[in-house]
């Protein structure tokens, strides 16, 4: 037993000085080589990536970081997959005929293959027209949610109850970015039949310019939120639309405040907001 642990160790030693010590060479120098390139790609996007005046800086950090994630991600599985076919090799495998082989499965499943040509192509698109970015609040079709990763395949979505949807690129007909440049505050509330028109837009205008002005809000919002006209006349109120732009994914925030202030202003003004009522005539009276 001992005569044949000691022929396996001088038949595995020498194995392991010669060709481990390279395939540990190899791995150590993809591991540096990784970190060089992100490098790299870090800092050229930066420098590559021309400042555009129609958006925010926190908009071109996002299309920076979204940039960089895709190029480290592709660098990346090229690596990968160069060091395992050269750790292949050197382990003693011949890798020609697999490759061959690889060539010939790649012919087998070609059909279904288009599809993933279509993903990477659309995707390149997607990124390249700087349609949404990583932290984008996007609608995809009938999904939506928060951007929280691209790939040259697919967009990984977060919605509001905490559900991620992947979805291939190759399957997006039609994309919605609500925190582009800017947003916005839209906002329709009713009031009662009886009220002066002129008395509520007064209330209203001064309410969005209190909301503008106050330090907590003033930095999230480009222009106060204003009475723009009578939308409609409903069954049980007069419906005024209110508009006012806010920086990117603050229209929410903004307009939830929006709503509470100005039920307090309507209260203390007298101003009412009615509810859904019905009269019923007797007949004979």
């Amino acid at each position: 037993m001992t005569e044949t642990f000691n022929k396996w160790v001088e038949a595995i030693f020498p194995w392991i000085l010669d060709h481990g010590l390279k395939i540990l060479i190899i791995a150590i120098i993809a591991w540096l080589l990784n970190k060089i390139i992100c490098k790299v790609i870090i800092k050229a996007v930066r420098v590559a990536v021309v400042p555009d005046e129609n958006m925010t800086e926190e908009a071109e950090i996002k299309r920076e970081n979204t940039l960089i994630r895709i190029f480290t991600g592709a660098s990346r599985i090229f690596i990968i997959l160069m060091t395992i076919l050269m750790i292949l090799q050197e382990a003693g495998l011949k890798i020609g005929p697999m490759l061959a082989g690889a060539g010939i499965a790649g012919l087998a499943v070609g059909f279904g293959g288009q599809y993933l040509i279509r993903d990477v192509i659309t995707g390149l698109f997607i990124i390249l027209e700087n349609q949404y970015r990583i932290g984008d609040i996007i609608n995809v079709d009938s999904t939506g949610g928060l951007v929280e990763d691209i790939s040259l395949r697919k967009t990984t979505l977060r919605d509001i109850n905490g559900t991620v949807h992947h979805i291939p690129h190759g399957e997006i007909k039609r994309v919605s970015n609500l925190s582009k440049q800017f947003a916005r505050v839209n906002l329709d509330i009713g009031v009662s039949y009886k009220s002066d028109l002129d008395h509520v837009i007064r209330v209203i205008n001064r309410t969005g310019k209190e909301l503008a002005e106050d330090p907590d809000f003033k930095e999230h919002i480009i222009s106060a939120p204003q009475f723009l006209r009578v939308n409609d006349f409903a069954d049980s109120a007069i419906i005024v639309k209110i508009l006012g732009d806010t920086k990117p994914l603050k229209q929410w925030e903004v307009t939830g405040e929006l709503r509470k202030r100005l039920k307090i202003a309507f209260d203390k003004e007298g101003i009412e907001i009615p509810f859904p009522q019905r009269v019923v005539h007797q007949a004979g009276e």
